[in-house]
């Protein structure tokens, strides 16, 4: 099952996305520049393998729901998040409101 949500972070609009698969979710918390993302985020593929599209992400691990995932601490971040001053221990909510 594919749940969306929409977030209010402190007046800007995120998007909520939560895909149940056997035995695990998938959840990304988006704008419309940039994501973050559960642990099943590959950060060093994005880095390495996909440079030229400078994505703007980071991937936060432990996390059971989207709201988790607002309030958990960033493990990793792209390369183009460090540009904008996203790093890792930032708060998801940090995170988004500099991709807003």
């Amino acid at each position: 099952m594919v749940r969306l949500q929409p977030f209010d972070v402190d007046g800007r609009r995120v998007i909520g996305v939560e895909v149940a698969l056997p035995k695990t979710k998938l959840l990304v918390l988006t704008t419309d520049k940039g994501y973050i993302m559960c642990g099943a985020l590959d950060v060093k593929l994005l880095n390495e393998k996909l440079a030229e599209r400078r994505i703007l992400a980071g991937r936060a691990v432990g996390v059971r729901s989207l709201e988790d995932l607002l309030e958990a601490p960033l493990e990793s971040v792209t390369l183009e998040a460090e540009r904008i001053g996203i790093c890792p221990g930032m708060t998801g909510r940090e995170a988004l409101l500099k991709m807003a």
